[in-house]
């Protein structure tokens, strides 16, 4: 039986996995959990897979959890901060760690998972966003197994050949073709996006996901994001990834060969597909998916990205070919700009105008140490806010 702790578990890719779990509890045990301040949702968690240990990002979010679990009558221990939901990434008793905390906060602890040795699904593309070299560094020392849960990079993964660390060309490799929805905003005039509302820009065509997911899918950051999480995980300049939109999000991505064949892999829009072949590989099994209907499709479209429209797109090309500490820089100012943009105090054509001051104003620098990231994306959040408070004057 396989141990198993899930970082980010009252979120929708936290909720998934436990749907799959829960498909195979003869062969995986949930031994942990965590949060960030869903009380709520973290009770209704122990009540239904009584993991041994859980923690919560908050603190007294924590104590809450810690008074509700024992009027439950659950003997389930309780931590807190950056340091509890390290602890529970490195059990001796978890083999599996499943990162999908949303942004630079689920960077420590699955850098600590993979220092841990772990079988590491990841959802959590921040961390590589932030800290690439370092962390497949740290995956290559401790053993670690490093298997994409992004549906697009999970889609990339089952259509590469074995040895690809070894770089592309060496398995016959010419180009990665990223898919991308093109969210809510696909169409809709240029004109009109400035007024658009955070209701609105979370109402994805396709998947369900968190907010600020949503509204990275609605400026297509999110693909930026994932070029740079592919240029890592498949050891390639960003140059070797082409953007494809694809409304119908069936063709979660593609991989060219050398001698024309263009793989692809196809499947109902659902996180499970991915986190179940994260879960059992090499191996397969169910995942409570809806079979895909090819009938029901019945057209598949594509298109090349515009970058008037999604301005953060080529923001994040940039970053990535300017290598060092702009992608973090990149991913902090994002996130400042999409939480005031949530919070109602940024019009949405105002992200990409946040993110591509902080990353004129802040020199990226050689990524050394840990440090040198962190110090990076604080310098972004300041310069984001100052942006913003200028921006709204």
């Amino acid at each position: 039986m396989q141990g198993v702790a899930v970082l980010g578990a009252t979120g929708s890719i936290g909720k998934s996995t436990l749907d799959v779990l829960s498909r195979h509890d003869s062969d995986y045990a949930v031994i942990a959990l965590s949060a960030n301040k869903d009380v709520e949702g973290m009770l209704a968690l122990c009540l239904a897979h009584r993991p041994k240990m859980v923690a919560m990002a908050n603190e007294p979010s924590a104590i809450k959890l810690q008074e509700l679990l024992q009027q439950s009558n659950l003997s389930i221990e309780v931590l807190s901060g950056v340091e509890g939901i390290t602890k529970i990434a490195t059990l001796p008793e978890v083999d599996s760690v499943m990162a999908a905390i949303v942004g630079a906060a689920g960077l420590l602890p699955t850098l600590a998972a993979a220092k841990a040795g772990k079988r590491i699904l990841l959802a959590n593309k921040e961390a590589l966003v932030m800290s690439g070299k370092i962390f497949m560094d740290a995956v290559k020392e401790a053993g670690a197994e490093l298997l994409p849960v992004d549906s697009e990079h999970n889609a990339i993964f089952q259509c590469m050949s074995p040895g690809f660390e070894q770089g592309l060309s060496s398995v016959g490799v010419t180009r990665i073709l990223l898919t991308a929805s093109g969210g809510p905003f696909r169409t809709k005039s240029l004109d009109s996006l400035h007024k658009v509302t955070p209701d609105e820009a979370c109402a994805h065509p396709n998947w369900v996901m968190g907010r600020k997911i949503s509204v990275d899918s609605a400026t297509m950051m999110n693909k930026g994001l994932e070029v740079i999480e592919a240029c890592w995980l498949f050891n390639t300049p960003p140059e070797s990834i082409q953007v494809v939109v694809h409304p119908q999000s069936v063709i979660h991505s593609m991989v060219e060969y050398v001698d024309g064949s263009i793989l692809a892999q196809l499947g109902s829009p659902d996180m499970r597909t991915p986190i179940a072949h994260a879960l059992a590989w090499p191996k397969r099994i169910e995942s409570g998916v809806e079979r895909l209907n090819l009938f029901d499709v019945a057209r598949f479209d594509f298109e090349t990205p515009d970058f008037e429209r999604f301005p953060c797109l080529r923001l994040a090309y940039e970053a990535a070919k300017a290598e060092g500490t702009a992608t973090a820089v990149l991913n902090a100012a994002n996130e400042v700009a999409v939480d005031a943009f949530l919070a109602g105090q940024l019009p949405f054509t105002a992200i990409p105008q946040v993110i591509e001051r902080s990353l004129n104003e802040i020199e990226s620098v050689a990524v050394t140490s840990l440090e040198v990231i962190l110090d990076a994306d604080e310098q972004a959040r300041q310069c984001a806010s100052a942006a913003i408070k200028a921006l709204l004057r």
